[in-house]
């Protein structure tokens, strides 16, 4: 298992041999030491970076492509192994990291297609005076700034484009997760990819380490996942030498059931949105707007699979919810809680902790939750459902947008011309219409509003590590 620095191709402790503990969050003991980069440590991963990306951007298309695809090819081989260090250093369960390793390896496959499909074109100005040529170029060295809670999805999400693109990369993992990241830089590695093209960088700097970085006129592009905070804070950093900029920020997703939806698919849809990695997911649906007609058979069964979830060490057998990533998240979980029952929620299930090492939450349902509460408002990232009641959909509609996030919302009707025009109406970047997953490889992942800028997946995704190019030409 790697723990040093990988830069330039190489494995080096920081100039300073500084090293923080990786804690398992299902004991709140560290297993593992990782080294951490000064802010000279990040910019000699710059110049590498920036080095070796000139012979990457000349590389032909089909043979960065090979190398993704046998990217793809060896993370698919080590599934298992990933996903237990995922579990290790992340806590969720086996099963969702499983999901995981192959969603990420995923990533590597599709960019290894869309590689070969970056196409220009070739017109006639209107006036006839000349031809109008466009090109796509690769836009240079990026740092990619990804979080806790999908070490593997989250980095191949943005390394895989930004290869295919033809660019180089330094990656920042989150302190939290940094094991699975350097993982993936030493499968890279056995993949053929040249020394340079992907740079890893560990630090407890991150704000003083992406602005130097960014500050770096060979750094030509920032992607960040992560919260709206810190997401506002990047930008203006990139503001300050006009870097390109892809934000993928927070979520306060809601999860509609109208008055005509299939109560037992709602469930089971509410199950996959809520409680998939655990609840912590920009993407986890956050507030339930439910219709009365069938509030009452929602409520009770929702809240019975909820109360049925197997909660302990994500590795053990049949586990369904792990721990939160660490004690600060768990007593954020657990004050959003108290918050709404002082204020009249009522609790339907769980609401408490667990009794064990770790940072265990219950699985909780909790109705007729107020609309100052703050779990209506703030991101949850964990295992609480609240749900408030409806009459009309354009009321719940109103609700709904009432936030300055825009990710992703669940709507579940077995009428699809509701569906349809109630999508439409969302103001959303993605939208789960009678389905709890929207995440794909081939689909465009972003939002709206304050949830982020450009999007990731998709054709979308590795436009955004191109620049375009227009030549005026006459023949």
């Amino acid at each position: 298992m790697q723990t040093q620095l990988f830069i330039g191709g190489e494995w080096r402790p920081g100039r300073q041999n500084h090293e923080a503990p990786v804690i398992d969050p299902a004991t709140g003991e560290a297993f593992a030491n990782v080294s951490l980069a000064e802010v000279e440590d990040a910019l000699d991963a710059v110049e590498a970076a920036h080095e070796a990306g000139k012979a990457w951007a000349a590389t032909p298309a089909r043979q960065r492509a090979e190398i993704l695809r046998r990217a793809f090819e060896i993370m698919t081989a080590h599934r298992e192994e990933i996903a237990h260090l995922i579990v290790r250093e992340n806590g969720k369960c086996l099963r969702d990291a499983l999901s995981e390793a192959d969603y990420a390896a995923e990533f590597f496959r599709w960019y290894a297609e869309e590689a070969v499909r970056i196409l220009g074109s070739v017109s006639h100005s209107p006036a006839g005076t000349h031809r109008i040529l466009v090109q796509h170029q690769p836009v240079g060295v990026a740092v990619l700034v990804t979080p806790w809670n999908f070490p593997a999805a989250m980095a191949t999400r943005k390394i895989g484009p930004a290869l295919a693109a033809g660019c180089s990369v330094i990656l920042k993992p989150a302190t939290e997760t940094p094991l699975t990241a350097l993982r993936v830089a030493e499968l890279m590695d056995e993949a053929g990819v040249p020394k340079g093209v992907v740079n890893v960088v560990t630090t407890r700097q991150s704000g003083a380490s992406v602005a130097a970085m960014l500050a770096d006129p060979r750094v030509r592009k920032i992607s960040f996942t992560g919260s709206t905070e810190v997401g506002r804070i990047l930008l203006a950093e990139a503001a300050k030498t006009v870097v390109d900029s892809s934000m993928e920020l927070g979520g306060n997703a809601p999860f509609i059931v109208a008055r005509d939806a299939d109560v037992d698919a709602a469930v089971e849809g509410a199950m996959i949105a809520k409680m998939r990695n655990g609840g912590e997911a920009c993407t986890a649906a956050n507030r339930f707007y439910v219709h009365n007609d069938v509030a009452d058979a929602f409520t009770a069964k929702f809240a019975a699979r909820m109360a049925g979830l197997k909660v302990g060490p994500g590795a053990d057998d049949g586990v369904e919810l792990g721990p939160m990533v660490s004690q600060q998240a768990h007593d954020d979980i657990a004050a959003m809680i108290g918050d709404a029952l002082d204020k009249g929620a009522r609790l339907v299930t769980g609401g408490t902790s667990i009794d064990r090492p770790g940072f265990f939450i219950q699985p909780t349902v909790l109705d007729e939750v107020p609309a100052s509460a703050r779990v209506l408002s703030e991101e949850i990232f964990g295992p609480v459902a609240p749900i408030v009641r409806f009459d009309d959909e354009e009321e719940a509609i109103r609700m709904a947008n009432a936030t300055e996030y825009g990710l992703v919302a669940y709507l579940y009707t077995r009428d699809l011309q509701r569906g349809l025009r109630l999508s439409e109406a969302l103001d959303f970047g993605m939208v789960g219409l009678n389905r709890g997953l929207v995440s794909d490889p081939a689909a465009p992942f972003g939002g709206t509003k304050q949830s982020g800028i450009g999007r990731e997946g998709a054709k979308d995704g590795v436009l955004a590590y191109l620049e375009t190019k227009y030549i005026a030409v006459e023949w």
